[in-house]
């Protein structure tokens, strides 16, 4: 039963590795390939020419944080190694 199912697997996968192949090997996709790539700024322009324009709305929004001019008072030395060293 087993040999019939490794049989069947190894078919499968070997038939889909030669359609895989077979595909991108074609004629259709390698010319479908050679025209999008000498092509590409006519077929940007013609998707991007009736895309929206947002306007800019966040003038003003964002502040930079300089709390690091104000250090912590609390500050305590991390010492790792020095909890290894006690017993």
């Amino acid at each position: 039963m087993f040999k019939i199912i490794n049989i069947l697997m190894s078919f499968l996968v070997i038939f889909f590795v030669f359609k895989v192949f077979s595909f991108y090997s074609s004629n259709k996709n390698i010319s479908f390939k050679n025209y999008n790539r000498s092509n590409i700024d006519l077929i940007l322009k013609e998707k991007i020419k009736d895309l929206p324009s947002l306007a800019n709305d966040t003038s003003n929004i964002i502040e930079f944080n300089d709390s690091f001019d104000e250090e912590d008072n609390n500050y305590k030395k991390r010492s790792f190694w020095d909890l290894l060293n006690k017993k």
